[in-house]
């Protein structure tokens, strides 16, 4: 498999030269060059299948002749070390549970995928690989918990001061070794606007390697399809028209759930459930494309103002906005919104869900005053310890801190404070 630029002003390249460099070299991100849909019949027999055999089946061709099928395998199978349950709710909505692996986030797949990748490319080269990271509250952690001693790779992570939650601050500043972490004066979009210009930067890039751990990057994104396999999987005998309502930030996720759906998946309509970053809802309202800065929230993983993925999204449907708007809604919820719905969850549902999930649910009920007989599942993509202020308040229940939470709690944050993009410069050079 080979990838192109999205601005069309790179040469093709491999998966693994594409992974290494994280953008192209006019700064575009990668897009594989074909997408084979799998044969009918393995979706008709995917009850049958395990989770590692479905990811070997949907990964293989994009990785394709770089990592060999047994390394892929193994990849496989180190990354997909927990569960994916479906939680149903009610006759219409269900939710798939994305927080049971080691940082309690989504993003654990996507990191723990790239880096294995990157430590099989690395494995006998003698030069270092930085992954420079920007982070909105789980990429960071997720992060460095995937690439925590991996050889030949360090990591810096740069994450906006005060605006991520305590816990996803632990997880992602005490680790040591090869991660570093940086608190910037600013918000999210600071943080992406200076690694995007790191990448820009002939200073850096002539002195080291520099590669990406955000969605950006074709390894931390394409793993995320599997998600969607694996719901279907666990539904579609008990439901035809199967709807996803994602949570959505930077639109990797839903976006690789667009692949997933380019790959033969039968997935009726996206969600993108947003909160007050409402760029994509406004476009899908207007066709105008209005980048905007990012407010904060208590869904701060989605606090991202220009979602990079986007342009992938608009690639798969071929920049036409009216097959756009056919597989994709999107909804904006305020605060008040997603507390109500943490509420409701709680109170109807016995269901303790974090603000993130409460958005996709109510992107769910959005979504169903008009489609009455679908089956909405939204994602809920982070543990709702994880958020522990916010949940308990509104809940009014004290919450059990999970193992993998309890680990980070007494560790001392190590953080490098930062204000713009010399202090990262001076960092990176230093």
């Amino acid at each position: 498999m080979n990838y192109y630029s999205l601005n069309h002003k790179a040469p093709n390249t491999t998966f693994e030269d594409a992974v290494v460099k994280g953008l192209a070299p006019d700064k575009g991100l990668y897009f594989p060059e074909t997408i084979t849909p799998l044969p009918a019949s393995f979706f008709e027999n995917i009850d049958h299948l395990s989770y590692n055999d479905i990811a070997f089946e949907a990964l293989q061709q994009f990785v394709s002749p770089d990592i060999p099928k047994d390394v892929l395998k193994t990849i496989i199978a180190e990354t997909l070390s927990f569960e994916f349950p479906v939680v149903k709710l009610n006759d219409n909505i269900s939710t798939l549970e994305l927080f049971h692996g080691p940082t309690m986030a989504f993003k654990d797949v996507g990191a723990r995928f790239m880096a294995r990748c990157l430590g099989y490319f690395n494995k006998d080269n003698t030069n270092q690989v930085t992954v420079l990271v920007a982070t909105s509250g789980d990429t960071g952690g997720a992060v460095a918990n995937g690439f925590l001693g991996v050889k030949g790779v360090n990591v810096v992570i740069l994450y906006p001061s005060g605006k991520v939650s305590d816990i996803q601050e632990k997880q992602l500043t005490t680790l040591g070794q090869n991660i570093k972490a940086l608190e910037v004066d600013g918000v999210f979009d600071d943080c992406q606007d200076m690694v995007k210009r790191a990448f820009l930067d002939d200073t850096l890039t002539s002195k080291m390697q520099l590669t990406s751990a955000n969605s950006i990057n074709v390894a931390r994104w394409l793993p995320q399809l599997l998600y969607f396999m694996f719901a279907y999987k666990q539904l579609h005998k008990s439901h035809k028209d199967i709807v996803f309502s994602v949570p959505s930030g930077n639109f990797g996720n839903v976006c690789a759930g667009m692949m997933a759906q380019q790959l033969g998946l039968p997935i009726k309509h996206f969600i993108a459930s947003n909160n007050q970053n409402n760029v994509v809802t406004n476009y899908l309202k207007t066709e105008q494309y209005s980048p905007k800065q990012s407010v904060q929230t208590i869904s701060n993983a989605m606090d991202v103002g220009n979602p990079s993925n986007f342009i992938r999204i608009q690639e798969i449907y071929k920049n036409n906005f009216g097959t756009l708007k056919e597989n994709l809604s999107s909804f904006s919820f305020t605060d008040e919104d997603t507390k109500v719905a943490l509420k409701e969850l709680y109170n109807t549902y016995n269901y303790v869900a974090d603000p993130h999930g409460a958005v996709g649910y109510l992107g769910c009920k959005a979504y169903l005053k008009k489609n009455p007989k679908s089956h909405c599942v939204f994602l809920e993509t982070a543990h709702p310890t994880k958020f522990l202020d916010v949940v308990e308040d509104v809940i009014k229940d004290k919450q059990a801190l999970p193992p993998q939470i309890e680990a980070v709690m007494d560790k001392t944050k190590v953080a490098t404070k930062i204000s713009d993009y010399a202090g990262l410069k001076s960092f990176l050079l230093g």
